[in-house]
């Protein structure tokens, strides 16, 4: 079935979808992206308080790939980076994966507290939240 749908196909599908082609910082921008936009999209879209903290995590990751992708010589096509570490976007990553454990957590405790109060976690129902 594979043999004949490409041969079907032909030269101009491997024009549109370069499948052969090796992996490069821009597939790992179009899937930060693609995270980023959904989480956006989730923050957005959801009235569920839980909803909206997995939106905002994937803001981050998508933020993560990024910030590992642009930092990795190799993948940015320098090779071998000859000296120092090259570690600053793994270091920022790490930093981001710590404030989304800190921010879950602090989200969830209030989250939580919210449903004690409230039997429910429509992010709508928070107007005695203002101050």
């Amino acid at each position: 079935m594979g043999e004949s749908f490409h041969a079907a196909a032909g030269p101009a599908l491997l024009a549109v979808w370069p499948i052969s082609e090796p992996v490069s910082v821009a597939h790992y921008m179009a899937v930060g992206a693609v995270m980023f936009v959904a989480g956006v999209v989730c923050m957005a879209v959801k009235r569920n308080a839980l909803g909206v903290l997995m939106g905002i995590e994937l803001v981050l990751n998508g933020a993560n790939i990024n910030f590992v992708a642009l930092s990795s010589p190799y993948l940015r096509g320098l090779g071998d980076p000859g000296g120092g570490l090259g570690l600053d976007g793994q270091v920022t990553a790490l930093f981001v994966i710590l404030l989304a454990a800190a921010e879950a957590a602090v989200a969830l405790a209030i989250t939580l507290n919210f449903y004690n109060n409230h039997a429910t976690v429509d992010v709508d129902r928070g107007e005695d939240l203002k101050g």
